[in-house]
């Protein structure tokens, strides 16, 4: 890696500004109009050889199936970037594939095209997860360890600024089509899909322009043989650091909860609620623009009395969110839900990204450590997505999915309680 300031402005609005650039996938196509697109344009039982699943289960199991292919690439990636010094290189091609898969669901017009969309779906998803290894691997490089919170927070808030206003964007085009000689809302929808993929790849330009520069070594055989090494010196370490193991022990299990709440929030709305289109894009935005407070709140909170009693506060709350979501058939109560998940989304996934820097024994080579984290992370969620479509799938009723994801929060709580982390966040 190139010599560069630490702390240093730029490079830290530079590493900030992705998180507004990718956000637009997190909050587009996977949480506010290619769920609900998907669940209305694709018929509601598909037949796969055999196999019959319904069109909310098959979206749960795309998802699953993204992160368990990312789950399965980033750490072999995340090794030989750590040793060959091309942490930007990777950066740079999820976020092509990722970006250039958003502008393939342009195409995605229904039943006809209904494995294209959803492979479309799968990739824009794996390059969206794989970036966000190499992405966060840089944050202990960058800053000092006094500054994780706010930097992270940073990272986040932007995200959801960036991503809000996108999505705005979105919906007049659907809510007036005609104004802009487009045929009508699928249209104009579908266009969304492809500003995802332009907005995600242009904006994503000027944190490539300058974060730290690659120090490149030559693709040989001794660099994916090292590549390995890497990964496996950096398992080896936390296998012998109990504390690091604690904390990544309870990141998976509550990840499983947070992510497929994420992923699937919009999709139990309209199932089990009878959520109207408009209604659910009301639903995102609510739990978007309190995401931006409660990202900063947390922060804060984590900051004064120390990231464990933070993170333990919000899966409190979100064991509270599965509770009151199993048992309500009210709207209204559902979006003060919504309110509550925003408070505690953000927050959560700022605080472990930088409650995981602070911990995590070396400083230089961090790839091969966010990896560990990242594979967790996709595992998470390839076990949290599949367990919510399977107990649709066995016993019909999506409430009972919840039940199990309030279980995976406790389970969190549980060894995050038995967590250390040092005196600044702890």
């Amino acid at each position: 890696m190139s010599t560069f300031a630490i702390n240093d402005k730029r490079v830290i609005n530079a590493w900030a500004i992705f998180d507004w650039a990718n956000s637009a996938y997190s909050l587009v196509i996977s949480t506010a109009i290619f769920p609900i697109y998907f669940i209305a344009y694709t018929p509601e039982n598909i037949q796969l050889g055999s196999l019959n699943f319904s069109n909310s289960a098959l979206y749960s199991f795309a998802v699953t199936f993204s992160y368990l292919i990312i789950a399965f690439l980033s750490p072999v990636l995340s090794g030989i970037a750590d040793y060959s010094g091309r942490r930007k290189f990777f950066l740079h091609i999820f976020t092509l594939v990722g970006s250039m898969a958003c502008m393939v669901l342009y195409l995605f017009k229904g039943e006809p095209q209904l494995w294209l969309g959803t492979t479309a779906f799968i990739m824009a998803t794996v390059g969206f997860s794989g970036s966000l290894v190499f992405y966060d691997s840089y944050l202990p490089l960058i800053v000092t360890e006094d500054r994780y919170n706010a930097v992270s927070a940073k990272g986040y808030t932007l995200g959801y600024i960036g991503s809000v206003i996108l999505l705005i964007t979105i919906l007049f085009l659907g809510n007036k089509p005609e104004w802009f000689g487009l045929q009508d809302s699928q249209a104009a929808y579908r266009l969304g899909f492809l500003l995802v993929g332009l907005w995600w790849v242009i904006f994503a330009q000027y944190t490539l322009r300058y974060l730290p520069k690659d120090k490149r070594t030559n693709f040989t055989e001794k660099v994916f043989k090292n590549g390995f090494l890497e990964l496996k010196k950096a398992f080896r370490n936390v296998r012998a650091n109990p504390n690091i193991l604690m904390f990544l022990s309870a990141f998976f299990f509550y990840s499983a909860g947070v992510q497929t709440v994420i992923y699937l929030a919009t999709v139990f709305a309209k199932q089990e609620l009878q959520f109207e289109s408009t209604e659910l894009i009301l639903l995102v935005l609510i739990l978007q623009l309190v995401a931006i407070l409660g990202a900063y709140l947390f922060s804060l909170v984590g900051s004064k009395y120390g990231n464990r009693l933070s993170i333990m506060i919000m899966l409190g709350i979100w064991i509270a969110i599965c509770i009151g979501a199993y048992v309500t058939t009210s709207k209204s109560f559902f979006y003060f839900l919504a309110i509550l998940v925003g408070m505690v989304m953000g927050g959560i996934q700022s605080l472990s990204r930088a409650s995981y820097s602070s911990i995590i024994p070396e400083k230089k080579d961090t790839t091969s450590y966010f990896s560990l984290m990242d594979v967790i992370y996709k595992m998470a969620i390839v076990t949290g997505t599949f367990s919510f479509g399977l107990a649709e799938n066995l016993t019909g009723n999506m409430r009972n999915s919840v039940l199990v994801l309030g279980v995976f929060f406790l389970l969190g709580m549980l060894f995050i309680s038995r967590t250390k982390l040092p005196k600044w966040s702890a």
